[in-house]
């Protein structure tokens, strides 16, 4: 059996990215010891009960002592606290990551702490769900998708390198960026999709004229699917806003604009503007499938889960 690529990797935070790490890491056999930390008692009860780990802490700088790598996926205004609390635990060499979806709060919260002989190479797999806690996660969670690394100007080669490695064993793509680039490419393709989808789900919810048993009962599919953007963590997502606040508010800015072209070729009957718009837009979706990030697959799959095929037809 081939050595595994870390000795050790230490887990801090639990919920979906962590466990369906844990579940991948297992899986592949990337770590001889697999360590979970977690702050509360009973999500690491169920994360044991779950048999995610090897070592389960409450403590995170026991988890990460003599780790190899020490992955960090809590929300990310609770990174720096995490990097103060572990960074006494950690060994010389160790490569430090994390899972957060906004890279300069992250850099600037987490660096003061950790020690100059530990690489430090902050990373953002662009995967998930609506769902949250140790029993949301899945080992296919990664594969196909993209997992943006962000690597300090000092960065050690070979620790990238190693990094680059886990995240492909995981299945995913890994692509570089400077970290200002990241959290502006990521308000547009992700931040703010979440917060106008929770922004329309709070405006239905506060009509006056129609009931929230309506609003239930006749969902069409495009209120149904921005429901599942606005069930994500609300902890993840108000710290996503307050740390990615500057490139969130210029999107906001652009979208309100493009918002208000839309709005006067409506009032004023401009079919033309209108058709041309929904053409370039489901351009954007056919080059979203083409690119591999989404399945051509029609009303989003929900098809297939309704009506399975035959046993006899799915071989």
């Amino acid at each position: 059996m081939p050595e595994p690529l870390f000795q050790k990797i230490a887990l801090v935070g639990i919920g979906l990215v962590g466990s369906s790490l844990a579940r991948v890491i297992r899986r592949e056999r990337m770590a001889g010891t697999l360590s979970i930390a977690t702050r509360r008692a009973e999500t690491l009860a169920r994360a044991q009960e779950l048999g995610l780990g090897d070592e389960y802490f409450l403590d995170a700088a026991e988890a990460v002592r003599d780790a190899d790598l020490v992955v960090i996926s809590v929300p990310v205004g609770a990174s720096g606290a995490v990097a103060a609390e572990i960074a006494a635990g950690l060994k010389p060499g160790a490569i430090v990551t994390d899972a957060g979806s906004t890279k300069t709060s992250v850099i600037r919260e987490v660096t003061s702490f950790i020690p100059e002989n530990v690489h430090f190479i902050p990373g953002h797999p662009i995967a998930g769900t609506e769902h949250s806690g140790p029993g949301a996660g899945f080992a296919e969670l990664f594969e196909e998708r993209w997992c943006i690394l962000t690597p300090l100007p000092d960065t050690d080669a070979e620790a990238q390198a190693k990094l680059t490695r886990f995240w492909e064993g995981c299945g995913s793509r890994v692509d570089t960026m400077d970290p200002e680039h990241h959290d502006m490419v990521l308000a547009i393709v992700s931040h703010l999709p979440h917060i106008i989808a929770y922004n329309i789900v709070g405006t239905a919810d506060d009509l006056e004229a129609v009931t929230k048993s309506e609003v239930i009962k006749y969902s069409a599919s495009g209120f149904r699917d921005f429901t599942r953007l606005a069930a994500s963590d609300p902890t993840m997502w108000r710290d996503v806003c307050l740390h990615n606040r500057d490139a969130i508010l210029e999107m906001l800015a652009r979208f309100s604009e493009d918002l208000s072209a839309l709005q006067r070729a409506i009032r004023w009957g401009d079919g033309d503007k209108l058709f041309d718009l929904f053409t370039r837009t489901r351009d954007i979706r056919r080059s979203i499938i083409e690119a591999g990030q989404e399945v051509d697959v029609p009303d989003f799959g929900r098809h297939v889960l309704a009506h399975p095929k035959p046993e006899s037809e799915s071989a």
